[in-house]
């Protein structure tokens, strides 16, 4: 997953070989059928057929706008920790949380990097999921994802799970993940219908990715701990990106904020 040779980035045939037997990629919207596996650099993400398309551009999208078409299912990488790829964060006391920085449990390493607030926003038929649940997950600014990346295997932070309030509001306290060798900056989640099922790793209803707008990655990539993700942002683009490359429009993020005091990526995500 990142710039050095190892698990994370031996090419398209591992990519197939590993993403090709996760859940994520038999979770297609309205029985569409998989379009193919995709690897994506450091996360091996593949795109699944989309349930909308979009051309989008970066930094236009808002959360009004995502929530004009179901946000389509993606797979959850090889990296998830749901249990469906290894470790399992999942059924472990402390993963019910919502500033996701610090590790649990046992571990206790935190995450560095520019601030970052996450709210996703669920609804389904235009009402809110309120009760449902939703598990995060990114990779650091170094572009490692804890439990399975060189370094980290041990730590379990920038993973959390939350429970929709009222108006299907969830939010996590974060920081700003890196763009690393073949993927444009993203962030994973799958939707659960509710805690019970997220903490014992059960089916997720959706699985997918939120995607940010290049001028903020931008911005927060030229400040200090990000220097590696300058040239993987400059090498590919959302329209180019292997998850995204065929629509955008109901994953994009409006993102707003600044390094100095942070930033606030939100998604409208309409089931």
């Amino acid at each position: 997953m990142r710039e050095q040779r190892d698990e994370h980035d031996r090419g398209l045939a591992y990519d197939l070989g590993t993403v090709m037997g996760r859940r994520g990629m038999l979770g297609l919207v309205g029985g569409a059928l998989l379009a193919g596996a995709v690897g994506c650099g450091g996360d091996r993400d593949a795109p699944a057929s989309r349930a909308t398309a979009g051309t989008g551009t970066a930094g236009t999208a808002s959360p009004a706008a995502a929530a004009a078409g179901e946000i389509p299912d993606e797979t959850a990488g090889p990296y998830p920790g749901d249990g469906s790829n290894g470790p399992n964060v999942l059924t472990q006391s402390g993963i019910v949380r919502s500033d996701i920085r610090r590790s649990f449990g046992s571990a206790s390493g935190t995450a560095g990097g520019v601030p970052l607030t996450i709210e996703l926003t669920l609804a389904d038929g235009g009402e809110p999921l309120a009760g449902a649940a939703v598990y995060l997950w990114h990779c650091d600014r170094e572009g490692r994802y804890s439990l399975y990346s060189e370094g980290v295997t041990g730590e379990n932070y920038l993973r959390g799970v939350q429970e929709a309030d009222a108006r299907g509001v969830v939010t996590f306290t974060s920081v700003f993940p890196a763009a690393y060798s073949g993927r444009w900056p993203h962030v994973h989640f799958e939707i659960y219908s509710g805690l019970a099922d997220a903490t014992k790793a059960a089916t997720p209803v959706k699985t997918t990715q939120l995607a940010f707008p290049e001028a903020p990655c931008e911005a927060v990539y030229a400040t200090a701990g990000y220097e590696r993700s300058v040239g993987n942002l400059a090498a590919t683009s959302l329209e180019s990106d292997m998850v995204f490359s065929d629509g955008h429009d109901a994953q994009l993020a409006t993102v707003t904020g600044d390094v100095s005091a942070g930033y606030k990526a939100a998604l409208a995500v309409a089931l």
